[in-house]
C-alpha cells in the first residue's frame, strides 16, 4: 500500500481524531494523541501524532509520524533514556513527508501492546485525577474496566518507566490508564472500540459543572483583551472556581500554555490574567493552545470545589515542564 492514508483503519483514525480534537471535554489545543500499529514488508511501524501538531486538524493535514517500533521498544526495554528522549532517530524518514518529530508521548504508546492507543485530556477525567485519594475514589466509578492508576510524573520517559513497572509482564491486561494529574489513555484493537471506551470512561466519570455567572464589566488593560468564550470568565466569577484556580496548577499542559498557577495582577506579564469577581483577560498575542487551556481551566475548575482533597503539581514539577525542550518545541509549534 503506497499511501498509509488508503489504509481503512488509518484512515478511520484520521476521523475519530478530528473528531475528539473539535471536542473541548476531551482535547485542547495541541493536546492529545493518537497512535496505530501497522505491520508492512520492513517490519512494524508505529504512526503517531506528531508534537505540536492539532488532532483537529488530522484530517486536513500531516500530523503522524511514522516510527520503527521494535528499535523503540528495544530502546525501552533496555532503559536507554538517552535514545528514547531523542525520538527523532527512529523516525522512518523515507515515510516522514512533511518532517515531523513524534509527540512527547510516542514511548506511551510503543509501550502498550494493543493496536490503537489514544490518549486525551478529559476534563471528567482531570477532575478526579487531581485529587490526592484518586486511585480510590475511581475504583468504584470504573468497576468491570481493566484500569490501571497512574500517579503523576513528569510525561515522556519518565512516565513510560512508571507505567512500564505498574503494568509488568502482562501491559496488554490493561485497557485503561488513568494519568495522575493528566488524563486518560485507552488501548483497544480497533478506532471504534477505543472511541467506545474513551465515551464509557468520561460517561461514568461526568461531574455536573457549576453554571457560569456572568462576567462584569472588565476594564481596558494595554496589551491585554476580555476572553472571547463566555465560559473562561467562570475563573473569576465562580468564587468556587476561582477558590480551585488558587490552589495551584492540575495538569502539564496548563504550565506550559499559561504558566504556573493563576496571576491576578499584570506584575510578570501573564498570558491569563484573572480579575477576581469580574472575569478573565489574555494577552492579545496568546497562542491558540492558551485560548484552549485557560477553557480547560474553566471546565476543570467547575467541576471541583476547594475543598476537596486536590493535589497541585509542585514547585519543582512546573520547573521540570518548562524547563524541558520537548515542551519548549510543542509550545514554538503551537505559536506557529
Amino acid at each position: 500500500m503506497s499511501d498509509i492514508r488508503e489504509n481503512p483503519e488509518f484512515a478511520a483514525l484520521l476521523r475519530y481524531s478530528a473528531a475528539i480534537g473539535a471536542d473541548a471535554a476531551l482535547v485542547q489545543g495541541a493536546g492529545g494523541n493518537v497512535s496505530l500499529k501497522i505491520g508492512d514488508g520492513s517490519g512494524d511501524t508505529l504512526w503517531v501524532k506528531a508534537s505540536g501538531t492539532w488532532l483537529l486538524e488530522a484530517e486536513r493535514r500531516d500530523i503522524m509520524v511514522p516510527v520503527a517500533l521494535a528499535p523503540l521498544q528495544e530502546a525501552i526495554a533496555a532503559s536507554d533514556e538517552a535514545a528514547i528522549e531523542d525520538l527523532r532517530r527512529f523516525v522512518r524518514m523515507e515515510k516522514n513527508r512533511a518532517g515531523l518529530r513524534p509527540s512527547i508521548e510516542t514511548t506511551l504508546h510503543a509501550l502498550l501492546p494493543h493496536p490503537v492507543v489514544v490518549h486525551v485530556h478529559c476534563v471528567e477525567t482531570i477532575a478526579w485525577a487531581c485529587r490526592n485519594d484518586a486511585e480510590a475514589a475511581l475504583a468504584p466509578l470504573l468497576a468491570g474496566i481493566a484500569f490501571a492508576f497512574i500517579p503523576y510524573v513528569r510525561p515522556g520517559a519518565p512516565l513510560t518507566r512508571v507505567i512500564a513497572a505498574r503494568l509488568g509482564d502482562a501491559p496488554g491486561a490493561i485497557d485503561v490508564l488513568v494519568l495522575g494529574n493528566h488524563g486518560l489513555v485507552v488501548g483497544a484493537a480497533t478506532v471504534a472500540a477505543a472511541g467506545r471506551l474513551i465515551a464509557e470512561v468520561a460517561g461514568r466519570l461526568r461531574r455536573r459543572p457549576r453554571p457560569p455567572p456572568f462576567p462584569r464589566a472588565l476594564p481596558d488593560y494595554a496589551q491585554y483583551r476580555p476572553a472571547k468564550d463566555p465560559m473562561v470568565h467562570a475563573i473569576a466569577t465562580d468564587a468556587l472556581s476561582l477558590a480551585v484556580a488558587r490552589r495551584g496548577s492540575l495538569y502539564p499542559d496548563h504550565v506550559i500554555f499559561l504558566g504556573p498557577g493563576i496571576a491576578e495582577t499584570t506584575a510578570g506579564d501573564p498570558v491569563m490574567l484573572v480579575l477576581p469577581g469580574r472575569g478573565v483577560l489574555l494577552r492579545e498575542d496568546a497562542s491558540g493552545g492558551a485560548l484552549a487551556l485557560a477553557r480547560c481551566l474553566a471546565d476543570v475548575t467547575a467541576r471541583l470545589a476547594p475543598d476537596e482533597p486536590l493535589r497541585p503539581l509542585s514547585a519543582d514539577q512546573e520547573r521540570e515542564l518548562l524547563g524541558w525542550d520537548a515542551e519548549q518545541y510543542r509550545k514554538t509549534q503551537d505559536r506557529r
